[in-house]
């Protein structure tokens, strides 16, 4: 198997992260690549249509994407137990991996906002509505700090990815401040070999 990823992306920190807790990161060739929204990476492009990253390239050539679909298809190749559990647990599970994915979308923008676009072009009150965004699904995820404990998922891995997307891409930004559920559940999480090994820099 193929990854195509940047090292940046916090989507796709969630995919490397996802496959070395589950013994599979050995078996999948990493691509290094870049991806902005203004400019054409043809490398992507040409296997998934919103030219988007992480993509997953099976055995037998099918390109999978986006990240949740990828961490889907992976947690059915191993052994172990999975990190997308069945029955009702199945979408607590869900619902807190696709709120981190919603923040680390909207944290993804705004970076997007105030570094890719000119500063004469900036919109404060959409960089305002996406960190609004990022605020919002924070409190909600401080509030729900007790389903991330327990046994390894999905969520988890999400919600250390989102959280340290912010610490990697908003220094300035003391996301900590009020939620001390997140900060002692990431300060444990991050000691994981797979989140050390996939730090951004």
């Amino acid at each position: 198997m193929q990854l195509i990823y940047a090292a940046a992306s916090p989507f796709a920190r969630k995919v490397r992260v996802l496959a070395a807790e589950t013994g599979l990161l050995a078996r999948i060739e990493l691509l290094d690549t870049a991806v902005l929204p203004t400019t054409v990476n043809e490398q992507v492009n040409a296997r998934n249509p919103l030219g988007k990253i992480p993509v997953l390239l099976t055995g037998d050539g099918e390109a999978l994407y986006d990240s949740r679909v990828i961490c889907e298809y992976l947690d059915t190749l191993h052994q172990g137990r999975k990190l997308l559990p069945d029955g009702g647990a199945r979408w607590q599970v869900l619902r807190l991996a696709a709120l981190a994915d919603g923040l680390m979308d909207a944290a993804l923008l705004a970076r997007y906002e105030r570094s890719v676009r000119p500063v004469e072009l900036q919109w404060p009150a959409w960089l305002d509505g996406q960190q609004g965004k990022v605020q919002r699904a924070l409190t909600e995820l401080e509030r729900q700090t007790e389903h991330l404990q327990g046994p390894l998922d999905l969520a988890q891995i999400g919600v250390a990815c989102a959280l340290g997307y912010l610490d990697f891409r908003f220094a300035d930004f003391d996301w900590r401040a009020g939620h001390l559920g997140l900060a002692a559940f990431q300060q444990t999480f991050s000691q994981r070999a797979s989140m050390q090994a996939s730090v951004p820099g």
